[in-house]
């Protein structure tokens, strides 16, 4: 069903009784079967063929007359993997161990000597239980949303940062978010916190949007009594997001004084609100964003060099939407579909002018000006069909091809070439495959095998 077909069926025996272990391997002779005669060749036959049952004798060397090293090989293999189905082959009077190690998570066991039948039976029930957990894992996994459903790209740029953010997301690095205004930083970062361990909220504080006489009791709260209007005590964003994550927009606008104060928190995790003696340990995780160039700040003396090496242990550099291949238009769809259905439009559609006029402008705002753009076309338009007009753009001019720039390796060019337009003809046929290859011209089969070369996902 739902196991790897290259693992599913396999067997590892570990017994230093050879005897009893070819009698073993001889009665599952249906299975793929590997042997072991002690701890340490077990771990490595599992790390090779990664079993989906094990039997074990508990009694291993160099101590046959202990059954220490069976319950150490038996933990170190639920460690290795929990869903592993071990049962465990006892003596006829050690019922006790037996069922302790059961209680540690062996599948079952069974006293030597055993019936071959009844063991061939126990075995092949741990393969079927093993089948339904893992479709049952599957299943689960497909129901639960992706923690970044809402960044959609097929640039392999973005595809390689959102590879990156669900790496990180396990740690607790600190992580800057670069890129022009527009491009999905918040996104991002809210992928970040999703895909992560943590059970706390996700706050986000607009650095730019707040006066700076503001900002400091925004951030680290305040004791009643601390100022003017202090009417009670309030905990700032630092503290609310306790056991999550804190995104910090437009941290290049961080006035010089809370720069200190905010490296202070990172190097130390502790916080004191405005007006109070008392320091508040805090675990979140805090991830910076910013359109501008720090460097740039550094430099002129606006931004703390020491801050920018806390905020960027991971730094990740979102590319903006006219440089994303095919992007513009793959989002353009999907806004166009939700803007419908919100507005209770029914089905709309761009019109051929208003494809060509998203793929040729060049989207200074990124995906926020995309977004403003098509949910007032979705308004605006007439009929079913938007145009470019509708959404206030200009159809590009036809150009003859640039003789500029020749690339002379030909089958790299012809590669690059054929990725660009098969990439542009998903994004303008909504990923229909059978309308992507009538736009290209070519067979169904033959557009999925050049997606395929082309590691097109």
């Amino acid at each position: 069903m739902s196991l790897n077909p290259d693992t599913a069926g396999r067997v590892l025996i570990v017994e230093d009784d050879l005897a009893l272990q070819k009698q073993i391997k001889w009665s599952l002779d249906r299975y793929d079967c590997a042997t072991a005669a002690d701890r340490e060749a077990a771990i490595l036959q599992y790390r090779r063929v990664q079993p989906t049952v094990v039997t074990m004798d508990l009694g291993l060397p160099p101590d046959p007359d202990s059954v220490s090293e069976g319950f150490r090989l038996l933990e170190q293999l639920l460690d290795l993997d929990p869903h592993v189905k071990v049962i465990v082959l006892t003596g006829q009077n050690d019922q006790a161990n037996a069922l302790r190690a059961v209680a540690l998570g062996a599948y079952d066991f069974l006293a030597k000597p055993f019936d071959p039948e009844v063991l061939g039976l126990t075995i092949e029930r741990a393969m079927r239980l093993a089948e339904l957990q893992a479709e049952n894992r599957r299943l689960q996994a497909l129901q639960q949303p992706d923690a970044l459903s809402g960044l959609m790209t097929r640039d392999p740029e973005m595809l390689r940062i959102s590879r990156m953010v669900e790496r990180v997301a396990s740690s607790d690095a600190t992580v800057l978010l670069l890129g022009e205004s527009g491009t999905g930083k918040e996104v991002l970062a809210q992928g970040l916190h999703q895909a992560s361990r943590r059970s706390g909220r996700f706050v986000a504080i607009n650095c730019a949007a707040i006066p700076e006489n503001l900002l400091e009791s925004e951030l680290f709260g305040y004791e009643k009594g601390a100022f003017t209007g202090a009417a009670k005590t309030t905990p700032g964003k630092i503290e609310t997001a306790h056991g999550g994550t804190l995104m910090l927009d437009e941290i290049g606008d961080l006035p010089a004084s809370l720069q200190a104060k905010l490296l202070r928190f990172l190097q130390e995790r502790k916080i004191e609100r405005l007006g109070a003696r008392q320091e508040i340990p805090v675990d979140v995780r805090v991830v910076g964003a910013t359109h501008q160039d720090l460097q740039a700040l550094i430099a002129e003396g606006r931004f703390r060099e020491d801050l920018y090496y806390r905020l960027a242990e991971i730094e990740v550099k979102i590319p903006p939407l006219r440089s994303r291949q095919g992007d513009a238009v793959l989002l353009a769809h999907a806004f166009l579909r939700r803007f419908a259905q919100e507005q209770r439009r029914g089905s709309l559609v761009f019109s051929e002018d208003a494809l060509q006029a998203i793929e040729a402008h060049a989207w200074p705002g990124n995906v926020r000006e995309l977004i403003n753009v098509v949910k007032r076309a979705s308004i605006m338009a007439d009929g079913t069909r938007v145009t470019a007009q509708d959404m206030g753009l200009k159809v590009p001019e036809r150009e003859g091809a640039a003789a500029a720039g020749t690339e002379f390796d030909l089958r790299a060019a012809r590669e690059a070439a054929e990725r660009q337009t098969v990439i542009a003809a998903l994004a303008r046929t909504n990923n229909n495959i059978v309308k992507a290859s009538e736009l290209l011209g070519i067979s169904r089969p033959t557009l999925y095998d050049l997606m395929h070369r082309l590691a097109i996902k």
